[in-house]
């Protein structure tokens, strides 16, 4: 089960997002659980550097043979970064969620809402429970 990969530094929310935060920044990618909830990934749709992203609102999507789901921001701010080498190769977020498979990363403007995300611990409990 995806409960033994769940990187204790990370914070995570009950849509399967992470995010690695350092200082005002945000890493925002997809949890394991979720890739292999979504199977292959085929496609993103992510959004330009420069984008303002709301907590909790659809920052983009991923596409895989099952199904097209969407990505809720985990804080709000600006996208500093997105991660370019997806676009060619999508596929990296199902070989390494946690690295190579980060999404976008977020100059948050209220860094406190990163306080509110999940615990490592407290995902594991959420992923238990919708077992």
């Amino acid at each position: 089960m995806a409960g033994n990969d769940i990187p204790e530094e990370l914070r995570y929310t009950v849509e399967h997002e992470w995010a690695r935060v350092q200082g005002n920044r945000a890493a925002i990618g997809i949890t394991r659980f979720a890739v292999e909830q979504l199977g292959d990934v085929t496609q993103l749709e992510l959004p330009k550097e420069g984008a303002a992203v709301k907590k909790d609102e659809v920052f983009g999507t991923v596409e895989s043979v099952k199904a097209v789901s969407d990505l809720f921001a985990p804080v709000t701010g600006v996208v500093v970064k997105v991660n370019a080498a997806l676009h060619d190769r999508p596929e990296a977020i199902n070989e390494d969620p946690y690295q190579a498979g980060w999404l976008i990363e977020i100059e948050m403007s209220q860094p406190a809402q990163a306080d509110a995300l999940l615990s490592a611990a407290d995902y594991k409990k959420l992923l238990a429970a919708q077992e």
